[in-house]
């Protein structure tokens, strides 16, 4: 978060930014995707002192509080953009989201911000979510929180084999919502070219069949050739057409109804490049 934000003070942006103010999601938001039980338990486990929920998932006292905000900021941002307050939203937030599940937090995810803000917006009217995540990882909470849902179309491309496991090409949906879960799993050393020709050839072709209302990213940016966690190699301008593509396709598709939320990301210098990049574009910046 500081590097992020260190950078877009330093480049210029912060002054062409509306920042937005954040307000805790509420338990009964949270409840759309994570069960009473499980919002509970992590809840009674802070207040405890914390400790880890998994071998990577860490919390402290204050994690249930913080996890609350990073919802709720996902949730003003949409909502923002719903109304049309702002033009699009790019969500600095902490904790990620996209592996979190029904029952459990994982992979250092305690809420699914994203998928939290998705059912938000059906309250608000907008009946057609579409999620792209470009995160390294396979975003598994989102995914199994709308497996068997025709209104939320989720898209992911992401290195495979690779952590948490999930996201085999196979893997496109149950039930009604057979069809609407797109999987493109990637071999590792994966680059520019490679992401934007899938953007262009499989992702957007097929999320412009569903003709979303509104267009979420989780955006993680652990796929930079400069990660030391992934193994893909895009670069920061890699990210930047992923972005205009991603925005051109909502102006056109759902009224540039779009926002992005922070997902992974572990080199800071690179991240916070990345992120520049990233909302560099969504301002409209060359």
């Amino acid at each position: 978060m500081r590097a992020i934000l260190g950078a877009l003070r330093k480049e210029g942006l912060s002054k062409k930014l509306v920042e937005l103010e954040v307000k805790p999601a509420e338990v009964g938001q949270i409840e759309k995707i994570h069960s009473q039980t499980y919002i509970d338990s992590l809840k009674r486990f802070c207040e405890a002192g914390g400790g880890y929920l998994d071998g990577d998932t860490p919390v402290c006292s204050r994690s249930y509080e913080v996890a609350l905000l990073a919802a709720g900021g996902v949730i003003g941002a949409v909502r923002a953009v719903a109304k049309g307050d702002i033009d699009n939203a790019f969500c600095a937030v902490r904790p990620p989201g996209h592996h979190a599940e029904r029952d459990r937090g994982m992979g250092f995810c305690l809420f699914n911000n994203v998928a939290i803000a998705a059912r938000c917006l059906q309250e608000e009217g907008l009946a057609k979510i579409a999620i792209f995540d470009w995160d390294v990882h396979h975003g598994n909470g989102t995914q199994w929180a709308f497996y068997d849902d025709p209104t939320v179309f989720y898209a992911s491309v992401h290195q495979y084999p690779f952590y948490p496991g999930t996201g085999a090409a196979s893997d496109t949906g149950e039930g009604a919502g057979k069809g609407y879960t797109l999987n493109v799993p990637m071999p590792g050393w994966c680059g520019d070219e490679e992401y934007l020709s899938v953007i262009d050839e499989t992702i957007l072709p097929a999320i412009r069949k569903f003709e979303p209302d509104f267009f979420l990213i989780s955006a993680g940016f652990d796929a930079h050739q400069a990660d030391p966690i992934g193994g893909m190699r895009v670069t920061t301008e890699g990210f930047a057409q992923m972005t205009s593509k991603v925005k051109t396709f909502a102006e056109k598709s759902c009224k540039g109804r779009l926002v992005s939320t922070l997902e992974g990301g572990y080199d800071l210098d690179k991240l916070a490049e990345s992120v520049v990049a990233h909302v560099s574009v969504l301002l409209g910046d060359k």
